[in-house]
This record gives structure tokens, C-alpha cells and sequence, in this order.
């Protein structure tokens, strides 16, 4: 018995891992979101699709997955990686720099939405607390669709982060409750024992995890802080679902709990490829439970509700927006934006049918309304941005991203801190980035404004905001990763200043051809303070020591220029004052 459901188990994750692996290439190639890609793949490969026909066609065996039950452990690890990157986003210090707006708009926008749709599901038949439960799932709107569209520096992208950020925290109480109804018969058990959990590994969290995963960053290597970020989702969760409160709860608050340490950024890169691959399993398993064809014939229905629920949900955020006193075009892009329904959505379902608070083929039919909302988001996102701006023309792009820029050093060693010194004493802000505790601990002991974090991994630009920043200067001892950074940069940043350090002639001239508006050699730097302090003391004049200074890095330009293929000589040493004068 055993050896079959391993082999089964072998099998499901090869249908479902191939799966994955077809849709997200196609879709990325037809620049279309992969959301209702994965959904119909699900329906296609899963017990009511192709494999209901395996009994009858045994070559379909090996493609299909043909009994729901063994769906299950895949969609629940996907839940839990989708909710471990929720908790990612729930910082308490973030949540209180933006508690006017989060739970201020963000709780208006939650209770008004969820009150228009349990007042109508009411109104249709719906019992109470059938509607309430639905009126809250369909109130979410995708973090996971939403945020790469709008990001968090514009007026729209503030707004619609704010209220997603309360629609994930409310995910807590909402997940809180529909695992303690599922378990009513020691309901008053359930509800202490998980209160005293929470609180437990929140206490844990605040003074263990800080230590853990510093030693973890001081072995520098990726898999140890891979592995350490996933063995706390599974204590976390272990301890949750050990009370009944189920393991999706303790993910979630594993998040919440890497969130307030300095390491969230780090996490959250490097373990960004497989919270895409969890999104894309888990849509995956709510296809393969989808009956489409009994849904079939109830397509009018489905295109209605899912009307009512964009209208609503686009109409009420308008509002909203309006009265705090938005632009037209603001809100009318971020009710778009925010219409559909979202992933969270149909964790919330499945939660409530495994709860009894709503019927499967209720789950059924509203996961089907969430998929097409899920579909039509980016189009959403694309009506909303063309009808804003003919709302309000005059409105530039770049509304919202401020006009004091600051500097990112990367790498916080000697030289990163002799930059941040001389920023300090000219009354420029910076921000220090350094892959090593220690140092950041050290630096941060000292005063300095520096953050921890390893620029080699990851979006440099999308991370640290370099989109909005006044420069950046790359410190680092490696020349290919200051060559590769330079490049990657300049592609997203064309107007940006980018300062490298360079060991010698052929490494600036890299940098130069790489996009680098300034890139200084320190071992020729250093060579003709060298020379220049000799020649001086063993009597030459000041004189004729500087033109020959000048001479030289004139020569040292030229070689450079010749080595980098360069239009014009590079602007090598441009910017010292004592060589204008």
C-alpha cells in the first residue's frame, strides 16, 4: 500500500510539475498572465477532465491525475507557500507607518464590499452566514496579480497596497475562525490552545529567529538560508495544525514572523522561484477540482455574478478614493485594478466548504467566477490605465516618485563607508546594502544607515527602488558581479548615475561598455597619489608634478577609450576639484 502511494505520489507531482512547466513558458511567450492557463491545464489533466477518460483510454494514465483525493497534499503545500509570503508582506512596522491608510481605507473598503455582497447572496437566498463568509473571500483583491502592475511608489500603487495590505492581515482572524468552526466540538479548546500557540511562537519569533538566521547569513551560502526560512514554516505550521488550527495558519505566521526581522528582504528573494511555482501548483489543483462541465450550463449565471462582483468591488473603491480626496484618474484606475477577486479568495472557500459554512457546489461555482476575475485583472489594470489618462491628461507618470533621490551604496566595507562618510558631511541621503551580518551590525553600531541584503541575488533595481534613487554606487571587490549589476541597471535605469569601483584599466573599460557613468580604478587612483606624494617630497615642484599627473591620466583615459571601444575618452577623475583647478 505504501509502495503505491509513493508511486502515485511520484506520478501526481510529475503531472502536476509538467503541467506547470508547459504553461508558464507559453504564457510568458504570449505575454499573457498564466493564471487561467494554469486553471484550465488543472481542469484538463484532473479527475473531471481527461481523467475521467484513463479507465477507458490507458495511455491517458501517465497524463492525468484521476482521483480528487490525491490532490490534496499538493494544493495544501501550495497554500502554505502562498500564505508564508502573505505573512512576508505583514511587518507590524509597516503596518504602523501606514495604519491611517491601511486600516482606515483598507478596513472601509474590507467591511464595504463584504457588506454589499452578503447583502445581495442575502437577498438571492443565501443563508447568513453562508453570504458573510462569501462576502469576505469575494472582497479580496490579488496581492500576487496586482502589486508587479501597480508597485508602491505611485498614487495608485499606495492605494491599492494599503488595502491589500488589510486584506491580508484580515486573512488571520478569517482563517482563524473557519479552522476552529471545523472543529466545534472543543471549539473553547481550540480557540485557547491556538491563542496560546500564536502568542507562543510570536514571543519565539522575536528572540530566537533574529540569532538563527544571522547564522545562517554568516555561512554566505543560499541553501543554508533557503533551508533555514522553510525549516520555520514547518515548525510553525506543525504547531498550528498540531491544535487543529490547521497548518496554512502557522505559514502565515512564520511570514509575519520573518517579516519583523532584518532578513525579510533577503527571504523574500530567495525564495521568490518557489512561491511562483506554489501559485502556479496551487491554481493548478483548484482546475483539477473544478467540474467544468456541470458548471457548463450554468454559464449565464457565472458571467453575471462575475460582473455584479467587478462592478461592485470597482465602484465601491472609487468612491472610497473619492472621498479621501483622490484624483479622478487614481481612483478610477485603482477600482479597476482592484475588482477582481483573489487567490486568497480560494483559500478562503476551501477553508469555509471543509468547515461546512458553504456547500461544495457553492465552492465550486465561486471558484469558477474568482478564476475568470483572476483572467481578467491585467486587462482590468489596462482599461484602467488608458481611461485615467483621459480622465486626467495632464497627469505625468512620474507623479509620485518624488524629487530627493537617494544614494544605494552596495557593499558597506571601507570604501562603501568613506562614500556614506562623505554623503553625511554634504547632507545626502544614502542607504548602505552589505551581504555580511557582521558587517551591517557593525556598521549599524557605528551609526551608519545600512540594511542587509545581497544585491548579487535577485531584482537590484525592484528591490532597493533604484527607479527613484539619485545614484548608486557599486562598491564591491568582484568584477564580474559589478560588470553584470552595471548592466542589468543601465537597462532599467537609463538615466541613472551608477558609480563603480574598478580594480584596473580593462575592468573600467567593462564597466564603461556595461552602462557605468563613472567608474574609477583604485589601484591607478592609488598609484598616482603614490606619485605624487614621492615626487613632492624628494623635491620636485607642486608644479610639475601635477601637469604630470594630468599627462598620465590623460594616457590612462586614452587606454582605456582604446580597451572599451569607447566614442569619447572617459571622464576618469572628472569630478576632483583639485585637477579643475
Amino acid at each position: 500500500m505504501a509502495g503505491e502511494l509513493g508511486g502515485h505520489g511520484l506520478h501526481d507531482a510529475l503531472v502536476i510539475l509538467g503541467a506547470a512547466g508547459v504553461v508558464i513558458p507559453a504564457f510568458a511567450r504570449l505575454k499573457i498572465s498564466p493564471v487561467i492557463g494554469f486553471i484550465l491545464v488543472g481542469i484538463a489533466v484532473g479527475p473531471a477532465g481527461l481523467g475521467a477518460l484513463a479507465a477507458q483510454h490507458p495511455w491517458l494514465e501517465p497524463l492525468t491525475i484521476t482521483q480528487r483525493e490525491r490532490i490534496d497534499p499538493f494544493a495544501e503545500f501550495g497554500i502554505l507557500l502562498l500564505l508564508f509570503a502573505i505573512g512576508l508582506e505583514l511587518s507590524f512596522r509597516r503596518l504602523f507607518s501606514m495604519r491611517k491608510a491601511v486600516f482606515g481605507l483598507g478596513g472601509a473598503q474590507m467591511a464595504g464590499t463584504a457588506l454589499i455582497i452578503a447583502a445581495a447572496l442575502m437577498s438571492s437566498g443565501a443563508r447568513p452566514s453562508s453570504a458573510a463568509i462569501l462576502g469576505l473571500a469575494l472582497a479580496m483583491s490579488s496581492t500576487a496579480l496586482v502589486m508587479p502592475i501597480a508597485g508602491t511608489t505611485s498614487p495608485v500603487g499606495r492605494a491599492a497596497f494599503a488595502m491589500l495590505l488589510f486584506q491580508d492581515l484580515a486573512l488571520v482572524p478569517i482563517l482563524f475562525t473557519l479552522d476552529a468552526k471545523g472543529s466545534a466540538d472543543n471549539l473553547g479548546v481550540v480557540v485557547a490552545s491556538g491563542v496560546a500557540v500564536v502568542t507562543a511562537l510570536l514571543i519565539a519569533g522575536r528572540f530566537l529567529l533574529p540569532s538563527l538566521f544571522a547564522q545562517a547569513a554568516r555561512t554566505k551560502n543560499p541553501e543554508t538560508f533557503f533551508a533555514t526560512s522553510l525549516l520555520v514554516v514547518m515548525l510553525a505550521s506543525l504547531a498550528t495544525g498540531a491544535i487543529g488550527l490547521g497548518a496554512a495558519m502557522g505559514a502565515l505566521i512564520a511570514g509575519l514572523l520573518i517579516a519583523e526581522t532584518d532578513y525579510r528582504a533577503e527571504v523574500e528573494v530567495i525564495t521568490a522561484p518557489l512561491r511562483g511555482l506554489a501559485l502556479g501548483i496551487f491554481l493548478i489543483t483548484i482546475g483539477m477540482r473544478l467540474d467544468a462541465g456541470s458548471l457548463i450550463g450554468r454559464w449565464p449565471d457565472v458571467i453575471g455574478a462575475t460582473l455584479a462582483i467587478l462592478a461592485a468591488k470597482s465602484l465601491l473603491v472609487f468612491l472610497l478614493l473619492r472621498v479621501r480626496g483622490h484624483r479622478r484618474s487614481v481612483s478610477l484606475e485603482t477600482g479597476l485594478l482592484l475588482a477582481s477577486p483573489s487567490e486568497l479568495t480560494l483559500i478562503v472557500l476551501a477553508s469555509a466548504a471543509a468547515a461546512a459554512l458553504i456547500t461544495t457546489e457553492q465552492a465550486a461555482f465561486w471558484t469558477l467566477v474568482t478564476a475568470i476575475g483572476l483572467t481578467l485583472t491585467p486587462l482590468l489594470a489596462l482599461v484602467g490605465r488608458r481611461l485615467s489618462r483621459r480622465v486626467d491628461p495632464q497627469v505625468l507618470e512620474t507623479d509620485g516618485l518624488g524629487t530627493e533621490g537617494v544614494t544605494l551604496i552596495a557593499g558597506f566595507g571601507r570604501v562603501g563607508r568613506i562614500v556614506a562618510d562623505m554623503m553625511i558631511s554634504h547632507g545626502r541621503p544614502y542607504l548602505g546594502v552589505d551581504g555580511d551580518i557582521d558587517n551591517v551590525a557593525e556598521a549599524r553600531a557605528a551609526g551608519y544607515r545600512v540594511i542587509f541584503g545581497d544585491v548579487a541575488r535577485g531584482d537590484i533595481v525592484s528591490r532597493f527602488g533604484l527607479q527613484r534613487a539619485a545614484a548608486v554606487v557599486l562598491t564591491m571587490d568582484d568584477p564580474v558581479l559589478t560588470v553584470r549589476l552595471a548592466r542589468g541597471i543601465r537597462g532599467e535605469c537609463p538615466t541613472l548615475s551608477i558609480i563603480a569601483r574598478a580594480r584596473d584599466a580593462a575592468h573600467a573599460a567593462q564597466l564603461y561598455k556595461a552602462g557605468a557613468t563613472d567608474a574609477v580604478p583604485e589601484t591607478m587612483e592609488g598609484s598616482l597619489q603614490m606619485s605624487e606624494a614621492v615626487l613632492v617630497d624628494i623635491g620636485v615642484a607642486m608644479g610639475p608634478v601635477i601637469a604630470s599627473i594630468h599627462e598620465k591620466r590623460s594616457e590612462l583615459r586614452a587606454e582605456i577609450r582604446e580597451q572599451g571601444e569607447l566614442a569619447e575618452e572617459p571622464a576618469l577623475g572628472r569630478r576632483r576639484v583639485r585637477d579643475r583647478t
